[in-house]
């Protein structure tokens, strides 16, 4: 009977917190450190209040450009691209987990909405927070290493547009900088601003080729930013978005992945 109690206790504590995390994240207020700290809402982005689906236009006129900010982008599902073998005739999603925990959301990223000739819209991400390295676990095991970015991105929607409606797509690249940084060094010393150019003078030079000759070339990615929700009173738009682009390399040292992110967003266009 005392233990059927204090079961009752603690589920009713777990129960009280869950919800009282829920409301708070629901209302969009402004919240304290102490409210947020051990809660992983410093993860969450936020969501429209006021808003359905279907219904609702930012109205942006021809030549237009208008600013956004606020731009939050959390992770909700990781892939791993794997080629496709003697029985599938097309590349793998894998599944993958998350690792690194509440460290995956971009945030506060800033950027520019213009409305062309043609009805279409170009947004253009300007700074931010707009990287974040994070760390996915494959089912075997196998640990990815990847620099979740929209830096640099440059966005179009389909043509004959009036404005950002909950119809509205946004496609575009990314640049993905490498996850490594200049002066990052091997176990062996070996760097491409600092350390040594070789573990092992010209024996290790030249059977170790990739590790040695370090490179932190940007690749590109894809970037899609599908709206759902639209508040027209306030300019605020949320949806959904899926990223394709490559993990880290180690400079150079091993050969990247092809990584797919999907995840939720959310920004406010000041109109």
């Amino acid at each position: 009977m005392r233990f059927c109690t204090y079961a009752l206790i603690v589920l009713t504590a777990v129960l009280s917190l869950l919800f009282a995390n829920s409301a708070i994240a629901a209302t969009n207020l402004p919240l304290t450190y102490d409210q947020i700290k051990g809660t992983g809402l410093a993860n969450k982005c936020p969501d429209i209040l006021g808003a359905s689906r279907g219904r609702g236009i930012i109205s942006i006129e021809n030549g237009q450009t208008v600013t956004f900010s606020d731009m939050c982008l959390e992770p909700t599902a990781f892939f791993i691209r794997e080629e496709a073998g003697k029985k599938r005739k097309e590349p793998e999603l894998v599944p993958g987990k998350l690792v690194t925990r509440a460290t995956s959301s971009l945030d506060f990223v800033k950027g520019t909405i213009t409305a062309n000739p043609d009805g279409s819209l170009t947004l253009t991400e300007k700074e931010g927070l707009d990287y974040q390295p994070i760390t996915i676990q494959l089912p075997g095991g196998e640990r990815v290493a990847i620099l979740f970015t929209i830096k640099g991105y440059k966005a179009t929607t389909q043509s004959g547009l009036n404005g950002i409606t909950p119809s509205t797509d946004f496609e575009g690249e990314t640049d993905v900088p490498t996850y490594r940084g200049a002066n990052f060094i091997d176990p062996k010393g070996r760097g491409l601003a600092i350390g040594y150019d070789a573990a092992e003078a010209l024996t290790a030079k030249r059977d170790d080729f990739a590790k040695n000759n370090k490179d932190d070339r940007t690749s590109k990615g894809k970037m899609s930013l599908q709206v759902a929700k639209v508040n027209s009173e306030t300019g605020e738009i949320a949806g959904t978005f899926e990223c394709e682009q490559l993990s880290g390399t180690d400079l150079g040292a091993i050969k990247p992945e092809e990584v797919v992110i999907r995840g939720v967003f959310y920004a406010k266009v000041n109109i």
